[in-house]
């Protein structure tokens, strides 16, 4: 289902990346309209897949996982049962956050969240013996700058 966002959805949208957990009349109230319409909207917004599920954020650091890994890999597998196997073994680790294909001389990419040097040497130890790996280069994140969930919702692109 193809649908067109007009500023009303993108102000929602902005609305619900900032605080979902505010009620419906609260962000009608910010987005200037009435309950039923914004109510309306983002059960078509839901629908179409632009809205996915919904969770809290939660403090990696003050829950224990203080280090941040950016894993650099490459390979020399391109086979698709190689590339089954990799992303089987990256879904079954909560500590991957996120997973990248790459063009250019890194394969993949990962971001790794782990308690500390020693959590994710095990974590590499796991994965290494799982998956044939031709080249594994970490970085420990010394300071995380900027990281945000909410995508960049200006106005919509303009078509020439």
């Amino acid at each position: 289902m193809t649908v067109q966002v007009d500023e009303m959805d993108r102000k929602i949208l902005r609305a619900l990346q900032e605080d979902a957990s505010r009620s419906l009349d609260e962000i009608a109230r910010e987005v200037g309209s009435s309950k039923t319409p914004v109510w309306t909207r983002i059960r078509k917004l839901r629908e179409a897949g632009i809205i996915g599920r919904q969770t809290v954020i939660l403090d990696a650091e003050a829950l224990g996982l203080e280090a941040c890994f950016f894993v650099l890999i490459r390979t020399s597998e391109h086979e698709a049962e190689w590339q089954q196997t990799f992303l089987a073994a990256l879904r079954a680790r909560p500590e991957v956050m996120e997973a990248h294909r790459l063009a250019g001389e890194i394969d993949y990419i990962l971001k790794v969240r782990v308690p500390n040097a020693r959590a994710y040497d095990a974590f590499y130890q796991a994965l290494i013996s799982e998956v044939r790996i031709y080249n594994v280069t970490a970085l420990l994140s010394m300071e995380e700058i900027k990281s945000t969930p909410l995508l960049p919702l200006g106005q919509a692109p303009s078509k020439s």
